[in-house]
């Protein structure tokens, strides 16, 4: 679809921290630090494991009002997990944390007009993926009415399309490594700041570049595959298929078996599937150089002498 489009995504949850001492608890805890002071002002940022791996990444917003609270905008079915979570972590810190029930998360794409909202920002990963709106419920309406209405499914697909790879449609609690989702990539990770849980495997894996897989978009040739999928090239499995869109989807690869199979003109396959990955516009880390004469004579090769 094109034009100016927008909906409710259904499948957000609201999760809020508040109390004079939110902001250093959670700068305490997640990937990046909470921007601020002006309502509104987001980043992307992620929970992790002691070992590096990701529980809940989300988007972190400043909130309204007196006080000083940050709302965090995560997969719903994972709302209520990462406020146990927070809680886990608060201990004497003067900080409420609540699920947000009463808000509402609305996205706006194929735009240039922001939402007409107190709260609203352009998304903070990847300008491409639009602008967001935390609103009560009850002005969702009002707030979507001058756009064209999309769907959740209409987001997705523009989502997909961009190779954005997202927590709780590509990747699920404690599966992947933050450079594996490309947090790096999208601004969730400040390699700057102090500590926080997970940082020494994330500064690690930064600075001497062993992250060998990556989510990157992938054409599909055939049905689309289901998450979790296994990508083989020649017989071995060189990842696994994320979530997908027609002829669009994401998957995450272990870029040197990626490399290894494109230089030999191998098929990259998934299920009945054929997968053609391409370097996003968005990465600055290495995309493997395929000398595609060789492949090309690989594919062309008959074996006659």
């Amino acid at each position: 679809m094109t034009g100016d489009l927008a909906t409710c995504l259904k499948c957000r949850g609201l999760v809020s921290v508040s109390g004079p001492d939110a902001q250093s608890l959670l700068d305490g805890l997640l990937t990046s630090d909470i921007p601020g002071p002006a309502p509104g002002t987001a980043c992307y940022s992620a929970l992790l494991t002691p070992q590096g791996k990701l529980l809940f990444a989300f988007l972190a917003v400043r909130g309204q009002g007196e006080g000083d609270t940050i709302l965090l905008d995560v997969d719903r079915a994972a709302a209520n997990d990462l406020v146990k979570r927070l809680m886990f972590y608060r201990l004497r810190a003067k900080a409420e944390i609540a699920l947000r029930e009463d808000l509402s998360v609305i996205a706006c794409w194929n735009t240039d007009t922001p939402p007409a909202a107190a709260l609203s920002f352009r998304d903070p990963r990847l300008a491409a993926l639009g602008y967001r709106a935390i609103v009560a419920g009850g002005d969702a309406d009002a707030v979507l009415s001058p756009y064209t209405a999309g769907t959740e499914a209409d987001y997705e697909a523009h989502r997909v399309g961009l190779g954005v790879a997202e927590f709780g449609h590509d990747f699920g609690s404690g599966d992947v490594f933050a450079h594996e989702a490309c947090l790096d990539q999208f601004g969730g990770v400040d390699f700057d700041k102090g500590c926080y849980v997970g940082q020494e495997v994330v500064s690690r894996m930064h600075h001497r570049g062993t992250a060998r897989s990556r989510f990157v978009p992938v054409t599909i040739a055939g049905e689309a595959p289901p998450p979790d999928t296994a990508i083989e090239a020649d017989g071995r499995q060189i990842g696994s298929m994320g979530s997908a869109s027609g002829t669009h989807g994401i998957a995450k690869l272990r870029l040197d078996r990626m490399q290894q199979a494109l230089a030999a003109g191998t098929q990259i396959t998934a299920g009945a599937a054929t997968l053609t990955p391409a370097r996003p516009d968005w990465a600055t880390f290495d995309w493997p150089e395929v000398d595609r004469s060789k492949a090309d004579r690989s594919n062309t090769d008959t074996g006659a002498p």
